[in-house]
């Protein structure tokens, strides 16, 4: 029996696809350009839906988030969902996860009882004796918090305390929150560096590689980075790294809006007023991206200056984390898959962050895949890849047996360098409140078709002619015959990736 490989997911959270060195001189990301150099990178991955939560739980789970429950943000993925680590514990596989999970929401209730809410975070106590089992992890090292959000704590904060640092929380908002007490400004954050999340992240990694390989046993380890998610802020040298007058912000074309379903227009007022997309807090909740996404040119530079210092910190715990495989000895043994839960706006658009705005800027994400002797080294692929192939992909690396209920596309052979393409499109899925922002896109080669729950407007791109995304189509006469064609092949696609828990086996 051949030895199961090890298999190393490493993630950013939010990371826009063109923030690569390989693609983008302006950005030092040396670690993950070795393992382009080494692997190949796949330059069509899509997220298959452009929020944390469910993106990351379709990660572990194989389902689209209409599937697995998570449909957005504040949603607990229930804990009952089969995920790739219990199939790869039943195959003798260790499973961890180090970095941010964000399963669970931040508020708990009998139905949604959730370990990621402020105070459970902040109860140091409980994470001292709680590592797992948890959604098919032995084993867990988490932390919930970007740059110095109040729900910080869990495993990072003891780690915080054994470092040295007691006062740790001097560092991060107040919980419970304090009115009075500021939020920082762009730029430099005081903590120091040796004790931020992503040195943490990174050094736990390597910490649980090396307790895996004293084991002797094969490993599935998600480490989980995550910036450069904002806020914009990170521990120098890095947030000054970059300079602002270096930066290259993406822009808005004028026009371009005019033929967009309506709010994306109303995301340039100043005081934009949202109300006339009836619904938009039909959950009590905001939706993100609806705001004003008005900002001078210099801020934009600014933030993304500290964006990309974000990035090449991660690079550098990443390459740590690569370094340390070849001082185990297992680089050989070991698949290592790097990505992103979704994308990021930095000016594209006239869009900052994120929304439901399903632009290639928001649903596309860097991937590299490395396994030295079987995927080809220092190539590149245009196949159409999704998160979601990631689990079925994994257990066909493994030789375990991808089983029905899953509805990703094994990519192996793709990823093997021995077929140019395992499928001819992706669904991206965004359900951001329960019926009033939902939307959904197909994505083919050519072309890409948004759809809108009981709206009439849409989206309709041709990437060929149009890949900067300027002209939406959808109401454009000569490609009436194009977006018939597409809705057709988009209701197919539909059927196609309904899941087949069980075979049928007998007559009646």
């Amino acid at each position: 029996m051949p030895t199961p490989p090890n298999i190393l997911l490493i993630t950013s959270d939010q990371q826009h696809y063109n923030a690569l060195g390989t693609l983008n001189p302006r950005i030092q990301t040396p670690a993950q350009d070795r393992l382009a150099a080494e692997g190949m990178r796949f330059d069509r991955a899509y997220c298959n839906n452009p929020v944390c939560s469910p993106s990351r739980a379709t990660i572990i789970t194989g389902l689209y988030p209409a599937w697995h429950h998570c449909w957005t943000i504040g949603v607990k993925l229930p804990e009952d969902v089969p995920t790739i680590g219990d199939i790869l514990q039943r195959h003798g596989y260790a499973t961890t996860l180090v970095g941010k999970a964000h399963f669970q929401p931040g508020a708990t209730t009998p139905e949604q009882e959730s370990l990621e809410t402020a105070d459970r975070l902040r109860d140091l106590d409980f994470w001292r004796h709680f590592h797992g089992p948890w959604y098919g992890f032995e084993h867990v090292e988490i932390t919930k918090n970007h740059g110095d959000e109040p729900n910080v704590g869990a495993h990072y904060a003891i780690w915080m305390e054994e470092k040295g640092l007691k006062n740790w929380a001097d560092y991060f908002m107040p919980w419970p929150p304090d009115p009075t007490v500021p939020r920082r400004g762009t730029g430099a954050w005081d903590l120091p560096e040796e004790h931020h999340y992503t040195t943490w992240t990174g050094e736990r990694t390597i910490a649980n590689m090396e307790r895996h390989v004293n084991e002797g046993r094969p490993f599935f380890l998600w480490s989980s980075f995550h910036d450069p998610h904002f806020p914009y802020i990170v521990s120098e040298p890095w947030a000054s790294m970059y300079r602002p007058e270096d930066m290259e912000p993406g822009r808005l074309v004028p026009g371009e809006l005019d033929l967009m379903p309506p709010y994306f227009k109303i995301t340039q007022d100043p005081r934009p007023d949202f109300s006339v997309y009836p619904g938009f807090r039909e959950s009590g909740h905001l939706t993100h991206g609806f705001h004003s996404h008005a900002i001078s040119d210099e801020n934009l530079r600014r933030l993304m200056a500290v964006y990309y210092g974000k990035i090449s910190f991660m690079d550098r715990e990443i390459g740590r984390i690569l370094e340390a495989l070849d001082r185990l000895g297992i680089a050989e043994q070991t698949l290592v898959v790097f990505s992103s839960d979704h994308g990021h706006f930095l000016g594209q658009h006239g869009l900052i962050h994120k929304g439901p705005f399903h632009y290639e800027d928001m649903i596309r994400v860097p991937l590299i895949v490395r396994f030295p002797g079987r995927v080809p080294a220092g190539t590149t692929s245009n196949s159409l890849q999704g998160l979601i192939d990631l689990p079925s992909t994994f257990l066909a690396a493994a030789g375990i047996p991808i089983p029905g209920v899953m509805q990703g596309v094994n990519q192996w052979d793709v990823w093997c360098g021995k077929a140019e393409r395992a499928q001819d499109y992706v669904i991206v899925e965004n359900r951001h409140q329960p019926t009033a922002v939902h939307l959904r896109t197909y994505v083919e080669e050519r072309y890409k078709i948004t759809v809108y729950r009981d709206r009439d407007f849409g989206e309709l791109f041709d990437l060929q002619e149009d890949p900067g995304e300027y002209r939406n189509r959808w109401d454009d006469p000569a490609y009436a015959g194009i977006k018939c064609e597409l809705l057709r092949r988009f209701l197919n696609a539909e059927l196609r990736r309904e899941p087949t828990r069980y075979p049928r086996i007998a007559v009646a």
